[in-house]
């Protein structure tokens, strides 16, 4: 007869870390939740501050965000040079003060890293505190923080729920569609319609409203 087969349970539980399968779902925050991020961001490091601000207001990937060169921002004319993946567009955007809510002054917020970034020979804009470029796990622990630190749910956990945050927010504002697509940076309009969602009241109310416009 056989010997029984004994089942060993396994004794260690691994913690899953949110995946950006959860990003799937468009996880995005809210303007308050933005606010609240950047807070937090900023009580860590100008650094962290920085990184998260362009990152919500340029749509950036976190390995966008760590590929950003010291040329690249240029804070005197006010633009930043953008190189997306994933066959998105390369772009150069304007950087914006904001002086009703200083949390969302990109010049600030980058003149003030600038002054305290330490001369290590890299020509990387945002290095790590032993010297060089960040890479993407390392900006994505950094966001984690900071949204945990702000009480976010774990599904916001994600950096690129940044990028969906501001599609989101752009969306809500009644951003052209055409000027959206151009905002993220998309090569195809059927990447950017994948943030667009309406409903048949809201198409009828859209149609009414151009329709009393022209006649």
């Amino acid at each position: 007869m056989a010997a029984a087969t004994k089942v060993i349970p396994l004794a260690v539980r691994v913690q899953a870390i949110p995946r950006k399968a959860n990003c799937s779902a468009r996880a995005h925050l809210t303007p308050d939740e933005v606010i609240a991020v950047l807070k937090a961001a900023r009580g860590r490091s100008i650094r962290d501050w920085a990184m998260v601000l362009l990152a919500y207001r340029h749509g950036l990937r976190a390995s966008e965000v760590c590929d950003l060169k010291l040329t690249d921002a240029d804070v005197k004319i006010g633009s930043l040079n953008v190189r997306r993946l994933k066959g998105s567009l390369n772009q150069v955007q304007p950087l914006y003060q904001h002086r009703g809510r200083p949390l969302l002054d990109e010049i600030r917020a980058l003149r003030d890293w600038r002054r305290e970034r330490k001369a290590d020979g890299s020509d990387y804009l945002f290095t790590s505190q032993k010297g060089g470029r960040l890479d993407r796990t390392q900006f994505f622990r950094i966001y984690r923080a900071c949204a945990e630190a702000a009480g976010l749910p774990l599904e916001k956990r994600h950096p690129h729920v940044l990028k969906h945050s501001l599609a989101s927010h752009l969306v809500a504002g009644n951003v052209n569609l055409a000027l959206l697509k151009q905002a993220l940076g998309h090569r195809s309009i059927s990447s950017t319609m994948v943030y667009v969602g309406t409903t048949d009241a809201q198409a009828a109310e859209a149609v009414q409203a151009a329709l009393m416009g022209l006649f």
